[in-house]
């Protein structure tokens, strides 16, 4: 059968965390002396990288970096649930599912228990798990080994470019949401359609 398995990004796909990571970024920047981000410079320019690649490409210590993931928890009652994100997991409950997140491994923990979605999640995979977060392609090939499967029979679900690239850095087809992957999704609740369709076809 195929797909054996499906991947999900968590930030912007899941859950709505933008403004929770710009107030943890600018939190650490102030605390640095650096000048804070617009929401417009950090939602057009950085979302959706990893966080020590937005400190690399903006020439900071990555020691901000650090302190930033250290303060993130003050800022996650600021997390949102996307409406929809339970019943589609519900719909796809055949298939074994891992998290694939530049998130912290503690935050991503905090996060989805928070919003009682961890259950549906057989595997987290998160950056300080890997040498290199998305959009390489490390955490793709770690949830893959640890869900037992090869990364061509699993789906990744995305919504940035750097999911598209850790997909397909990995060989694995990608759902974008709201971006152009291998599938198309507008909304969350076209994904179940879109799997079914996907599992007819193969």
């Amino acid at each position: 059968m195929y797909p054996k398995a499906l991947l999900f990004d968590m930030d912007g796909v899941l859950v709505d965390s933008k403004e929770s990571w710009r107030g943890a970024l600018n939190g650490a920047l102030r605390e640095y002396g650096q000048k804070e981000l617009t929401r417009e410079e950090f939602v057009c320019e950085y979302w959706g990288a990893d966080l020590f690649e937005i400190l690399e490409r903006l020439g900071l210590d990555i020691g901000i970096g650090r302190f930033c993931n250290s303060i993130y928890p003050n800022y996650i009652a600021d997390v949102r649930l996307f409406d929809g994100v339970v019943a589609m997991l519900e719909q796809l409950h055949g298939l074994k599912k891992a998290v694939v997140t530049n998130t912290t491994l503690s935050c991503t923990e905090m996060i989805l228990e928070l919003h009682g979605i961890k259950k549906y999640f057989k595997e987290i995979v998160t950056s300080d798990q890997v040498i290199y977060g998305k959009p390489h392609p490390d955490m793709i090939f770690l949830a893959c080994k640890r869900l037992n499967v090869p990364p061509e029979d699993v789906i990744l679900i995305g919504d940035t470019i750097n999911d598209v690239k850790a997909g397909k850095g990995a060989n694995c087809a990608v759902i974008g949401l709201g971006i152009e992957g291998d599938y198309l999704a507008e909304t969350l609740e076209e994904i179940p359609g879109i799997i079914e369709k996907i599992k007819r076809s193969g």
